[in-house]
C-alpha cells in the first residue's frame, strides 16, 4: 500500500493524495447514514492523470470508488470500511471544453457542477434542461453515472436523453473518447448507454458532450390545488392536450410534506397550506418560445378549463421570475424540511401514471395498518411517474428508533406493492450500496446475469466501485 501511494503522489503530486485530516467530505454519504476509511483521496486534474491513477491501482489490485459531488442518495460513491479502497474525486476537473451553438452541445469534464453548466448555457442564449435539487453541488459526472431524472424529465428526459457523447477511462485504464455529439451515429454497441447508470461500476465517466436547446422566450409557473390524486392525474392529461411540448414541469406534492416546510421553514409561504381542505397541490411549468403574452394566454386557459372540469379548485400563477423561483424553492425544500422533522425511510419509486392514484392509497392503507400514526412524506414528479414515497415516524415515536427497528419491514411493504402495481423500487437514485440486494429480489435473473456477464467483461478484476449495484 504505501508503494502504491508513492506512486500516487508522483502521478497526481503529493498535495492531491490525502491520507490524513478529517476526510469526511468524501468518506460520509450526503446523508450521514454511513461513514467509510479510504486509503486515500486521490484528485487527479485531468483525464490522463485519471487513467495514470486507474492503470497504478489495477496493478496493485486496489479498487476505486469514484466520486464527483458526493450527493447520492443510495451510497454508491463512499468507501467501505476496510481503508482498502481509493477514492477518486474528479471534483478538479472541472472546465467547460466548449460549446456549439450550431450544434447545440456542450462539452465539459466530469467534476463540473450542475448549476455551473447550466449558467454557462445561458450565457450562450441556451438551454440546459437537466435541473434537480442539488444542482448547486452535484457534479455533471454523477449524474450521468446515475442517470439522474429532475423536475423537466417529462419534456426533455433523463440525463441519458441529454448526453450525446462520453469520454470515458477503462477499469484497465484505456481511454475512450466518445465524444463526438453526433445525433446519429449506429456503428455497433451504443457504449454510452452502457456507461450512463452504471453509477462508476464499468468505468470511470471523465467528459461528456450534452445536448442543448434554445431558451424559452417565457417560462411561467402556476401552483394549483387539487382534491384527489385522480383530479392530479386528469390535470396531468388536460396540460398535455393544451399546453403540448411546452408542459416542462409537473410536480406533486402531499399536504403533510408542504406542512413540514411551513413548519421548518415558516418564511416560505407556502399557498393554500392555511386551507385544510387541500389534500394535495401541483406545481406546474409551462415554457414557451413565441411570447409571454403568449404563453400567459395558454396558462390561463388551461386553469380556467381545469378549475371548469373540477380538477383544480384553486390556482396562482407566478406574476415574475421571482414568484416562480419562490415556488419552485418551495418544492424543493421538502426533503430539507423533511430531515429536520428527523430520521426518514426515503423511497425513489416509479409507477404508470395511469396507476399512481391508485397504488397511493393502497400503500398509504398498507403502512397505516402495520403502523399506526406513520406519516407519509410523498412528493415528486407526477409527470413521468417518479414519486418520493417517504415515510416519517409517528408524530409521538423516537425518529431513530423508528428507523432502526421498521425500515426494513416498511422496505419490504412498499417494494412489494411497487412490484404489484409494475413500478420501480429506483426511478433516479440508482441501487449504490443501499439497494443492491432488493435488485437481486426484485430484477430478473435473466437481467442480473447480463448484466454479471457485463461487469466481469469489463471489469475482470473487479476493481471499480465493487458492492455497488451487483453483488460482489
Amino acid at each position: 500500500m504505501a508503494d502504491l501511494l508513492d506512486t500516487l503522489r508522483h502521478l497526481v503530486g503529493p498535495a492531491q493524495v490525502l491520507t490524513d485530516g478529517d476526510l469526511c467530505a468524501w468518506e460520509q454519504d450526503w446523508r450521514r447514514r454511513v461513514r467509510g476509511k479510504a486509503l486515500a483521496v486521490v484528485r487527479p486534474g485531468s483525464t490522463q492523470e485519471v487513467a495514470a491513477v486507474v492503470r497504478a491501482c489495477a496493478a496493485a489490485g486496489t479498487s476505486i470508488v469514484p466520486q464527483g459531488g458526493n450527493t447520492g442518495l443510495v451510497q454508491g460513491s463512499t468507501p467501505d470500511g476496510s481503508g482498502t479502497q481509493i477514492v477518486l474525486s474528479l471534483r478538479r476537473m472541472h472546465a467547460v471544453r466548449g460549446i456549439d451553438g450550431d450544434n447545440l452541445t456542450l462539452s465539459a469534464e466530469a467534476g463540473c457542477i450542475l448549476q455551473n453548466l447550466q449558467d454557462a448555457a445561458q450565457g450562450a442564449g441556451l438551454l440546459l434542461p437537466l435541473s434537480l435539487a442539488a444542482e448547486g453541488s452535484c457534479t455533471i459526472g454523477g449524474n450521468l453515472g446515475t442517470n439522474a431524472g429532475g423536475t423537466q424529465v417529462l419534456r426533455y428526459g433523463n440525463a441519458r436523453d441529454l448526453c450525446l457523447g462520453l469520454e470515458v477511462v477503462t477499469p484497465q485504464g484505456q481511454v475512450w473518447d466518445g465524444l463526438r455529439g453526433l445525433r446519429k451515429d449506429n456503428t455497433g454497441y451504443d457504449l454510452r448507454d452502457l456507461f450512463i447508470g452504471s453509477e462508476g461500476t464499468l468505468g470511470i465517466i471523465t467528459a461528456a458532450t450534452l445536448r442543448l436547446y434554445p431558451e424559452p422566450v417565457a417560462r411561467l409557473t402556476a401552483w394549483a390545488a387539487v382534491p384527489t390524486l385522480e383530479h392530479a392525474q386528469a390535470l396531468l392529461g388536460l396540460a398535455h392536450r393544451r399546453l403540448g411540448a411546452g408542459l416542462t414541469g409537473f410536480e406533486l406534492m402531499g399536504r403533510f410534506a408542504l406542512s413540514l416546510v411551513g413548519k421548518h421553514m415558516p418564511q416560505l409561504r407556502v399557498p393554500f397550506l392555511e386551507d385544510g381542505g387541500v389534500p394535495w397541490c401541483v406545481l406546474l411549468e409551462n415554457s414557451d418560445n413565441e411570447s409571454e403574452a403568449h404563453a400567459r394566454g395558454r396558462f390561463e386557459a388551461l386553469l380556467e378549463d381545469a378549475c371548469t372540469a373540477a380538477c383544480v379548485s384553486d390556482a396562482v400563477v407566478a406574476e415574475n421570475l421571482a414568484q416562480a423561483r419562490q415556488l419552485w424553492h418551495i418544492r424543493e425544500s421538502i426533503p430539507l424540511a423533511q430531515a429536520e422533522e428527523g430520521p426518514n425511510i426515503k423511497h425513489d419509486i416509479s409507477v404508470p401514471i395511469a396507476r399512481v392514484p391508485a397504488f397511493v392509497a393502497h400503500t398509504d392503507a398498507l403502512l397505516q395498518r402495520a403502523i399506526p400514526g406513520v406519516r407519509l412524506v410523498n412528493f415528486g414528479h407526477l409527470g413521468d411517474g417518479n414519486l418520493h414515497y417517504n415515510v416519517q415516524a409517528p408524530a409521538e415515536g423516537d425518529p431513530g428508533t423508528f428507523l432502526r427497528e421498521q425500515e426494513a419491514r416498511v422496505n419490504h411493504l412498499v417494494y412489494e406493492a411497487v412490484a404489484g402495481f409494475g413500478g420501480s423500487f429506483s426511478a433516479e437514485h440508482g441501487v449504490g450500496a443501499l439497494k443492491v440486494d432488493t435488485l437481486e429480489r426484485y430484477q430478473s435473473p435473466v437481467a442480473l446475469s447480463m448484466m454479471r456477464a457485463i461487469k466481469q467483461a469489463l471489469d475482470p478484476q473487479g476493481i471499480m466501485n465493487p458492492g455497488r449495484v451487483l453483488k460482489g
